[in-house]
């Protein structure tokens, strides 16, 4: 079964209040260093809330759409509707590198890896996927209570022990051949540590 194989507590929201959480995709993307002609994989793409923002980013060039769930996958195309720059690959994350059919030049995984059972397995997945200098964004919730972190008047999120600090996810993903590049703030309560592939 599909269930048995995601990853704990990375259920896809409801699209209200992802919404509410994130109100304009296209600026969260801009934030995290998308750019124009890159090769971008989202990774775990849900329904195609960022991918499809990712699509728009990128332009000439081309955005893959990965995700174990069929049903995910077909939300995420009519999301990227029109757009003539997308791919899509059903999978495993934890096979991204025999998945992909070239080298991409950034992974986005987003709400997703606190979840991976092993982090660091997962980080040299997408480290043997990425083109030397390649970069990997991981969007995470901040480690705050999660009462603490309402949405539309309800606490949202991972369990509070499932959240990591910008410090326990840099720990877990350097030793699969990164290093820390920059943290970027994604208010309200989450955000992204992007890591520069170190092979070169």
């Amino acid at each position: 079964m599909i269930q048995d194989r995601l990853f704990p507590a990375t259920m896809m929201p409801d699209q209200d209040w992802w919404h509410a959480l994130w109100p304009d995709p296209d600026c969260f993307v801009k934030t995290l260093g998308i750019s124009q002609g890159m090769l971008v994989v989202d990774l775990g793409c849900g329904n195609g809330y960022f991918t499809s923002a990712i699509a728009r980013r990128v332009g000439s060039g081309r955005v893959i759409g990965l995700d174990l769930d069929p049903v995910m996958l077909e939300l995420a195309q009519v999301a990227c509707e029109g757009m003539d720059n997308c791919d899509w690959l059903p999978g495993d994350a934890m096979e991204l590198s025999h998945l992909l059919g070239a080298s991409a030049d950034y992974v986005l995984i987003a709400n997703t890896f606190h979840g991976a059972p092993d982090k660091t397995a997962l980080a040299s997945e997408v480290a043997a996927s990425l083109k030397p200098g390649g970069r990997f964004a991981i969007v995470n919730w901040y480690p705050l209570p999660r009462e603490e972190t309402t949405v539309l008047g309800q606490a949202r999120g991972p369990k509070t022990e499932m959240r990591m600090s910008p410090e326990q996810t840099r720990t877990v993903v350097e030793p699969a051949g990164f290093t820390l590049e920059t943290l970027v703030e994604l208010p309200p309560y989450h955000y992204g540590a992007i890591f520069i592939s170190s092979s070169q």
